[in-house]
């Protein structure tokens, strides 16, 4: 199912607290993106406990239950997890990735609130949760009769809203001041192969690993953790600023000419990084006119020609790297300084040989 509008996890328990008090919801989303988790929170704020059936594991005889003899009739006993008597929050994740026959033991239970002769105690709420087969995840199909028993809400990963989350929840500062500086590395689409892929989820692992290690954990052993929980670009990007932190060596240190930029072959890493942070510097310090910016947006520009110069010298690629367009070929930075860099580079270059 496709997004046409999406609500961030700040605005997901506002929602929730309107919607699922009358009406089962089903949420989507990408794979580790904290829906599981924010089910449970929202359930939490109620008073309600939250009971978790996974899709995945489910036979249709484990929501429907096994016949018992009562008298002399038979009736479906529901499983115990399911037959309670105060109210609760009833979590269906993975719904979209079990069989069509568990989906189909759900619909009374979704619209109904009913399983044979047991119904849910009333305040109960029903949430269901799954991936969508865009993101190279467990899918199935749902039938439109399943479909039209909930309200829909897309969840999209908010960088702002995890950063205030793990401010108070105990991640890393590393892995916080590295998100604040790269919040576009946060999240990556899933890939189509089988390898690690950026999450807030994978942060998060990271993060317990790091606090496992504490002050033990060296270069090779981060390495380790970060390309095993993320994606192959940002654990490069996140080894190398850990290189940063750990030497105080940062790009201030470079703008202010304090240092230079790294020559040897085995910082490689570390140039690309700080590459990368100069690209981010420029398109939030230059204005997009020469005639509005401030001193500090020309002294900017200024002292950015000269590091690209040195840059190039270093590393052609990691100078291109800064300069480069976006995805769809569209300039990042500005126009007018793109032109300046095209006239004054050459003369830079040469009057520094």
């Amino acid at each position: 199912m496709q997004a046409t509008l999406t609500v961030t996890p700040a605005q997901l328990p506002e929602v929730l607290l309107h919607v699922a008090v009358v009406r089962p919801v089903f949420l989507w989303g990408a794979p580790g993106i904290g829906k599981s988790s924010l089910v449970r929170s929202f359930a939490d704020s109620l008073g309600l406990d939250c009971v978790t059936l996974l899709g995945t594991q489910l036979a249709p005889e484990d929501l429907i239950g096994v016949p018992q003899i009562v008298g002399d009739r038979s009736r479906f006993a529901p499983p115990e997890a399911i037959a309670r008597h105060e109210p609760y929050c009833l979590f269906l994740d993975e719904l979209n990735a079990s069989s069509p026959e568990v989906q189909k033991a759900f619909y009374s239970l979704i619209l109904d609130r009913r399983i044979g002769t047991y119904e849910l105690p009333a305040g109960s709420v029903v949430i269901g949760a799954g991936n969508r087969a865009t993101d190279n995840a467990l899918a199935r199909p749902m039938a439109s009769a399943l479909i039209n028993r909930m309200i829909h809400i897309h969840l999209r990963v908010a960088v702002d809203d995890w950063l205030s989350w793990a401010a108070g929840s105990g991640i890393h500062p590393w892995i916080v001041d590295y998100l604040v500086q790269r919040p576009d590395h946060l999240w990556s689409a899933p890939p189509k192969t089988e390898e690690p892929f950026s999450t807030p989820r994978g942060w998060h692992m990271l993060s317990d690993a790091m606090h496992s290690y504490g002050d033990r954990l060296d270069d090779d052993t981060l390495a380790v953790l970060a390309f095993g929980t993320l994606s192959t670009t940002h654990a490069s990007g996140f080894r190398a600023y850990v290189k940063t932190v750990r030497h105080a060596y940062d790009l201030e240190t470079v703008l202010k000419g304090e240092a230079g930029w790294p020559r040897g072959a085995e910082e490689r890493d570390l140039l690309y990084f700080l590459s990368e942070t100069f690209r981010v510097r420029l398109v939030k310090g230059l204005p997009q006119s020469k005639e509005h910016a401030s001193p500090a947006g020309r002294q900017l520009a200024f002292r950015a020609k000269t590091l690209l110069t040195e840059l190039a010298e270093i590393s052609l690629e990691c100078a291109q790297l800064v300069i480069a367009t976006d995805d769809d070929g569209a300039p990042v930075l500005p126009s007018w300084f793109l032109v300046e860099v095209s006239r004054d580079l050459p003369r830079l270059a040469a009057a520094r040989s």
